[in-house]
């Protein structure tokens, strides 16, 4: 914690402050509490309780483990992997097959006459354990460090102009759970002297009755699904100081139309888990991003490598870029996000914006069935509308819509005029939504299960 007197405002719960002398005793208590040996999965719903449990995790020598999710089957693989790992929870989550501690600071209490001293940590110290969402494949567990992790949030408080002293709250409608909640909803707070609010709304209403509970300046910390479903609602959103938002790239015109409605800077954000937070662009100024300071990105024979900064070693990236210098760059797409079929190339997430464009369409997605492997390589088969692919049989891409007032048949009329054939869905399906995980991605997975349950319809 950066707040160095123990009357400073740390977080917001329920329209009420939460001062540092209050979290330290929180912190401290919780940490008795804990089991031996760890780690923790850390599954607390309250972002406060996820920030007070991570920081008694971190004092007792504990690493944070932050799946993509709570299925029984990746419970059952973390298990395997980490035998002394136990759950702690604050909420109706109670995986079976771990022990479990659940969260209760209620005795705490600041020590009367104690002085307020808050502790420190060695940088070399594992604090956390983050995988990838699985959107482009398996989760995989990547190693965060204390050192690095606070050099990374320090670093973007300079790029968000969080240091100069003015007090601000950052309300998040991404999980703490998540790299991009984990940073910037809890680290960024509590390492650079701001607050964090307990909540993640996720209705439009509940954004605003949140935002308006908060005294003083307010930043917004979401995702272009909830920041387009929220434009949608009409509704009026309490003055802003900022709008950040990151885990896809931001349409333009979504960004102009939200900096004249919140009339807030908005903020895109890049990163990745394996490499954490590495740039930032106003996306209605410009289309280049700009690195933090002392990250670099450089070409290699097999892609494109971020170093510097809070990045221990050279990290390869899943995007394409084009670099215009070792700080600034534009993305291409993914690695895998390309299509060839017949000759032909394009993104998918190309196809999704034109598949979102169409108006009446509310939300859409394209998958290609046949890279399941999520490195880009082919899959036997594949799925296909009526089963797998034959030798020689044009491969086809899969689509999902909702929509209330369009079918299939006019949604692919509009797309016929919008791409080639070649990438026109067959099938497209209508379907009421889309597996989207908390953070508004889509999980390749999702996608290719939810495809199946249509076809077999």
């Amino acid at each position: 914690m950066a707040a160095s007197e123990p009357s400073a405002i740390v977080a917001w719960r329920a329209r009420s402050p939460v001062f540092a002398a209050t979290m330290l005793a929180d912190i401290e208590a919780l940490a008795a509490r804990l089991p031996s040996a760890g780690p923790m999965l850390n599954l607390c719903a309250d972002r406060y309780h996820f920030a007070v449990a991570f920081c008694a995790a971190a004092l007792r020598g504990h690493a944070n483990l932050l799946p993509p999710n709570q299925t029984a089957t990746m419970i059952a693989q973390l298990s395997a992997g980490w035998p002394t790992l136990y759950a702690l929870t604050d909420g109706e989550i109670r995986p079976e097959g771990l022990p479990q501690v659940r969260y209760d600071t209620q005795d705490a209490c600041p020590r009367v006459g104690a002085a307020y001293s808050v502790p420190r940590l060695p940088c070399d110290q594992l604090a956390a354990l983050v995988f990838t969402s699985g959107s482009t494949g398996q989760p995989t567990a990547h190693p965060k460090h204390w050192g690095s992790l606070i050099t990374n949030v320090r670093a973007e408080a300079r790029r968000l102009g969080f240091v100069d002293g003015r007090p601000v709250t950052l309300v998040g409608t991404v999980p703490a759970q998540h790299m991009y909640g984990f940073e910037s909803t809890v680290l960024l707070a509590l390492h650079n002297g701001i607050a964090l609010h307990a909540g993640r709304p996720f209705f439009a209403a509940d954004i605003v009755d949140t935002l308006a509970g908060i005294e003083g300046d307010r930043a917004l910390v979401t995702t272009p699904y909830h920041l387009r479903n929220l434009l949608e609602s009409r509704v009026e959103v309490p003055p802003l100081r900022l709008v950040l938002s990151a885990t896809a790239s931001l349409d333009p015109g979504l960004a102009r139309e939200a900096e004249a409605r919140l009339g807030a800077p908005l903020m895109e954000i890049y990163g990745c888990t394996e490499a954490g937070q590495l740039a930032t662009r106003r996306t209605t100024t410009r289309e280049a991003w700009q690195t933090f300071d002392g990250v670099r990105i450089d070409a290699g024979e097999d892609g494109w490598y971020a170093s510097g900064g809070h990045i221990a070693e050279p990290t390869r990236l899943a995007d394409r870029l084009e670099l215009d210098d070792a700080s600034h760059f534009r993305l291409l797409g993914r690695d895998n996000d390309l299509v060839n079929i017949a000759g032909k190339r394009t993104s998918i997430g190309h196809l999704n914006h034109l598949l979102a464009s169409i108006p009446g369409v509310t939300d859409g997605a394209f998958v290609n069935p046949e890279d399941a492997s999520g490195d880009g390589g082919p899959q036997e088969g594949g799925l296909q509308e009526g089963g797998p692919r034959e030798a020689g049989q044009p491969r086809r891409l899969i689509a999902f819509f909702v929509s209330e007032t369009l079918d299939a048949a006019a949604v692919t009329a509009a797309l016929r005029s919008m791409t080639d054939s070649a990438f026109v869905p067959r099938p497209l399906y209508r379907v009421e939504g889309l597996p989207r995980a908390e953070t508004g991605k889509l999980p390749r997975q999702a996608l290719l299960a939810l495809a199946d349950q249509c076809r077999k319809r």
